[in-house]
């Protein structure tokens, strides 16, 4: 069984594993929620050699992989979460790494001067950068996506099956929706199918059912993906 390490308390990129290992009923131990977060930091710590720069990293039979990207390629080899073909699985995983391109630059809205600053401390330049965000962008990173949404023949976004490409985007549009409701009401009939993606997505049976459970974190201030009232606007 995969043991995830991740924070306790927060959804953040350690939910982009998650949903994967939800969606594909994949059995995994999500440690922090369990023993803590300070095992978390025990476990982290006391590692050597190849270590995981920070979490999440997963673990199975003394093989650790960490970085988002990494771990879902990964996962989508071995479970099936991806096609077999490797132009393909490219294509998937440089999507996947786009998404982590703007999941690093959402963070950023809230925390433009320095990650280890409150918000309160940098509001101003919040204001700015989530402006610039919201105009400029969001846009550009949504049409990237219903491009990819587009492309395919099928209704996903490879074949007519879903990947682990599938399950980010719809934790990417959760998350953007629940940080901007207003911009996103106005720009979601923009992208369709992307938007149809993150339905089928909600509808899989493994997704909506850990959607419904108490597994689900739900969106904070603590997170990625936070609401600032003042830093949304149509």
């Amino acid at each position: 069984m995969y043991k995830l390490w991740y924070w306790s308390a927060v959804q953040g990129r350690g939910e982009f594993v998650r949903l994967a290992l939800e969606a594909g009923g994949i059995d995994y131990v999500d440690c922090a929620r369990e023993q803590g977060d300070a095992a978390l930091l025990a476990d982290l710590n006391d590692r050597t050699g190849r270590t995981p720069f920070a979490p999440p990293y997963l673990e199975i039979d003394g093989l650790v992989i960490a970085q988002v990207a990494n771990i879902l390629q990964y996962l989508g080899e071995q479970h099936h979460l991806a096609p077999s073909g490797l132009a393909d699985r490219l294509w998937l995983n440089q999507l996947q790494l786009t998404i982590a391109d703007c999941v690093a630059e959402v963070h950023n809205v809230h925390h433009p001067v320095g990650t280890g600053a409150y918000y309160d401390e940098q509001r101003p330049e919040a204001a700015r950068a989530a402006e610039q965000f919201r105009a400029e962008r969001l846009p550009k990173f949504l049409g990237h996506f219903e491009d990819a949404a587009t492309a395919n023949d099928g209704e996903w976004l490879i074949d007519h099956r879903w990947t682990y490409a599938d399950t980010s985007l719809f934790q990417l549009v959760a998350g953007l929706r629940y940080m901007f409701p207003k911009r996103m009401a106005t720009l979601a009939p923009e992208y369709p199918g992307l938007m149809r993606i993150h339905a089928m997505v909600a509808d899989l049976a493994g997704v909506r059912a850990y959607l419904a459970s108490e597994r689900r974190i739900r969106f904070n201030q603590d997170g990625i993906f936070r609401h600032y009232p003042e830093l949304d606007a149509a």
